[in-house]
């Protein structure tokens, strides 16, 4: 079985709301989403892109995505990356596309020599915490946020 990671194109604005709007369900956040195609395509895929997506294709078929985009620790004094978004099809569950996901960004912040690797996870979502845990993320309490970095953002990206 084949799982593959590549970035998103102008095409894919659809399939990148479809997923938005299944996260957003799955979050019980349906009211808030509201993001259309035009709105993927300009910010995406437009002249100066501030924000990026990989897609995760099973068999190859998209299975998930990872939205994401740069930012900056004056503490560090270095840029991470920041995922606003990961979501796979609840029947893809299980098969590793959500690693695959975090593989391929931490690789990048190894890659171009980032900082951090940081994101949310909403505190009531026992699953993905635990998966985030099994992955060196560390619970930030005071902020609910998960990051990533020296040695285990490394590690994740070695994988």
């Amino acid at each position: 079985m084949t799982t593959t990671i590549r970035s998103a194109g102008p095409a894919d604005a659809g399939l990148i709301v479809g997923f938005i709007a299944a996260l957003a369900e799955y979050e019980k956040l349906s009211h808030e989403a509201k993001a259309t195609e035009a709105d993927i395509v300009r910010d995406l895929f437009g002249a100066e892109p501030k924000v990026f997506c990989e897609i995760a294709e099973h068999e190859g078929r998209p299975v998930g995505f990872a939205l994401w985009f740069y930012t900056y620790s004056t503490f560090q004094g270095r840029h991470g990356i920041w995922l606003e978004d990961l979501f796979v099809d609840p029947a893809a569950r299980g098969l590793g596309i959500g690693k695959a996901l975090l593989v391929e960004l931490a690789r990048r912040c190894v890659r171009e020599g980032l900082g951090r690797f940081e994101w949310w996870v909403l505190d009531w979502n026992e699953p993905s915490i635990d998966f985030y845990k099994s992955q060196g993320g560390v619970m930030q309490d005071e902020w609910t946020k998960v990051r990533v970095e020296g040695e285990a953002l490394a590690k994740l990206g070695a994988t």
